[in-house]
């Protein structure tokens, strides 16, 4: 049986779009793919008593250049030139997390959550605007209607906070996280070590 593998995001944390710019190659290399998996990081933050970063660093004297350090270096080993800062960060997740869930659910969560990340991180959208929201969802050719209906839809928004709270009760206390199997492991350069979970969970075709 293959090894289920959790991206658990939230498009507020650049991380987490770092993170999802490197699955695909893990995907390829392992032949598993990663099941995604939305949660609102302000609710994981609130259960945790956890602070954003930005916060947590406010202060602190070297930390937070050695962190935009580390996040280049992240940037030069895979690849990734199309990351842009966005202006409007910190910004309210609450109606594209629930647009994830109804997309996911409706069989185009992989669109969705390209596109959404793309004017997050890449065209630096404030994509807490509805009105923004509206015309990127038009843009990147899916249905801007139907997603905004779908995120006043009560079982979505419910699903959206039980993903949530099952996260943080499985041991989430940020973005992003992700589990192999039962094994939690939490930040982008944790990716490396999600990757050897996987071949570890996941013998090879011919030993099956």
């Amino acid at each position: 049986m293959t090894v289920r593998v959790e991206f658990h995001f939230d498009f507020g944390s650049p991380n987490a779009y770092l993170a999802h710019k490197v699955i695909p190659t893990i995907e390829a290399r392992t032949g598993v793919k990663f099941e995604y998996v939305p949660v609102l990081i302000g609710g994981v933050f609130k259960a945790t008593n956890n602070k954003p970063p930005m916060v947590a660093l406010a202060g602190i004297k070297n930390k937070p250049e050695y962190n935009a350090l580390e996040t280049e270096r992240f940037k030069h080993k895979h690849g990734i030139d199309s990351f842009k800062f966005n202006p409007h960060f910190p910004i309210n997740t609450l109606s594209i997390m629930r647009g994830a869930v109804y997309a996911i659910a409706n069989g185009f969560g992989k669109d969705y959550i390209d596109a959404v990340y793309r004017c997050m991180w890449e065209n630096q959208l404030n994509m807490a605007d509805a009105e923004v929201m509206q015309i990127a969802f038009t843009d990147a050719g899916l249905s801007a209607a139907e997603i905004i209906a779908g995120t006043a839809d009560p079982a979505v928004k419910q699903q959206l906070i039980d993903n949530t709270n099952t996260s943080v009760a499985r041991g989430n206390f940020g973005s992003p996280t992700f589990f192999v199997g039962d094994e939690m492991f939490f930040g982008k350069d944790r990716l490396r070590d999600v990757e050897e979970q996987i071949a570890i969970d996941s013998p090879p075709a011919e030993s099956r």
